[in-house]
């Protein structure tokens, strides 16, 4: 008679084998695909409804550029995390230059990680005032208590300058928030009615859920830096009057839709549950209480996605793409696109070089119909996308090389 195994004499050596697989994960640090230098001057590709595009390299030599802007004339400036604002002069042209020269009066290179420059925008009436503004993590005094010792605090802040040739003029500071361990990044995006929103990162402790700082949020301010009467929390005795929302972890992603109006932001989860979140005043988002996501050591984040207070994302990734920059495409130059959601992905499911760009088809009322992968084979780090003033598409990536991509159709 034959006898079949028990049920315990299965389950160990299974769970031998899965101890000696975690063990051996454990111990893998070469996790990605190989770096990847973008050589060729231009790349071709199939894509859905749209079919036949063309990636050009526009300029290279980028060191992790963090942002960039379009200037009305087609010039960019670009931001290098940290270290310096760049002009390209022609960035929409045939003839793309980049300056040598940094553009004084913007931080210049910070001296500890995280500090110095992060985002950068212009006045949607530039050619009028030639208002550039950008954000950076000013430092505080080193602290000796903290770990490590001397790190040193950082207060977010949004300044805004004059740009004049190659000069930045009558900079000053219009948001300062609390000194904080640790830096935070943001990204901001101008709406109707002289608008300016503002992200910001608070991915660990519960500062998200505090209106007193500004942490975690999505602020809101007109572009002289003061606070409109209607924000949702200025009659909150102790709150920062500049809260829109509250409760976001990490949002490197801001966009306005040109049309609506409507406010979009990207944010990280934790390890999965990346979101795109529709912004809506006085709601709260749900970090940390809540998160789609789980811990880097693989448990969930939360019991629950969502409480009862909590507004569900608008979009969501399991697993993560880092999500970054992001914009509503407007134009007809590439007309399978018009009115498509394109969101930067530095790296898909913890894997490094696995980035792209997210393209998203929505109905008239922001539901979503599909979604595309593009540009997954140049494997770069994607951190901003924007539409420039000739109609194109245009990208940046964040690596050590960084470049800036213009995308086109070839017919």
């Amino acid at each position: 008679m034959q006898h079949r195994p028990s049920l315990a004499s299965l389950t160990l050596p299974f769970a031998a084998l899965l101890g000696l697989t975690q063990a051996a994960l454990a111990q893998q640090t070469d996790i990605g695909i190989a770096p990847y230098s973008l050589d060729n001057d231009s790349y071709l590709f199939d894509t859905a409804e749209q079919h036949s595009i063309r990636v050009d390299v526009v300029v290279r030599d980028l060191a992790h550029p963090f942002s960039f802007a379009f200037l009305p004339n087609g010039d960019a400036l670009v931001s290098i995390r940290g270290q310096a604002l760049r002009l390209i002069r022609g960035a929409t042209s045939a003839t793309p230059r980049l300056e040598d020269e940094a553009i004084a009066g913007a931080p210049g290179p910070a001296d500890f990680r995280g500090g110095g420059l992060h985002e950068v925008a212009v006045h949607p009436n530039f050619s009028a005032n030639g208002l550039v503004y950008f954000t950076y993590n000013k430092p505080g005094a080193p602290d000796s208590s903290a770990e490590p010792p001397g790190r040193r605090p950082t207060a977010l802040t949004l300044a805004r300058g004059r740009l004049q040739g190659l000069r930045l003029t009558d900079v000053e500071d219009i948001l300062v928030g609390e000194e904080r361990p640790g830096a935070s990044g943001s990204r901001l995006a101008f709406g109707p009615d002289d608008m300016l929103y503002l992200t910001t990162g608070a991915p660990f402790g519960t500062e998200a859920q505090d209106p007193s700082n500004v942490y975690g949020k999505v602020l809101r301010i007109r572009s002289d830096g003061s606070v409109p009467n209607d924000n949702p929390f200025v009659a909150l005795a102790g709150a920062r009057p500049e809260v829109y929302t509250l409760g976001h972890r990490d949002q490197l992603g801001l966009t306005v839709h040109p049309v609506t109006g409507a406010v979009l932001a990207a944010e990280h989860g934790p390890n999965g549950g990346d979101e795109v979140n529709l912004v809506l005043p006085g709601r709260n988002y749900g970090w940390p209480d809540y998160s789609f996501g789980r811990s880097y050591e693989g448990p969930r984040h939360s019991s629950l996605p969502l409480g009862d207070d909590t507004e569900q994302p608008l979009l969501l990734w399991i697993p993560s793409i880092a999500p970054t920059g992001m914009t509503f495409y407007s134009s007809d130059r590439i007309p399978a696109w018009t009115g498509n959601l394109f969101v930067g992905s530095a790296r898909r499911g913890q894997i490094p070089r696995t980035g792209g760009l997210e393209r998203i088809v929505f109905n008239a009322d922001l539901g979503e119909l599909r979604r595309e992968s593009l540009l997954t084979e140049l494997h770069q780090r994607i951190r901003d996308v924007r539409q420039g003033p000739d109609g194109l598409l245009y990208a940046i990536t964040d690596e050590d090389n960084g470049v800036l991509l213009r995308i086109s159709p070839t017919h």
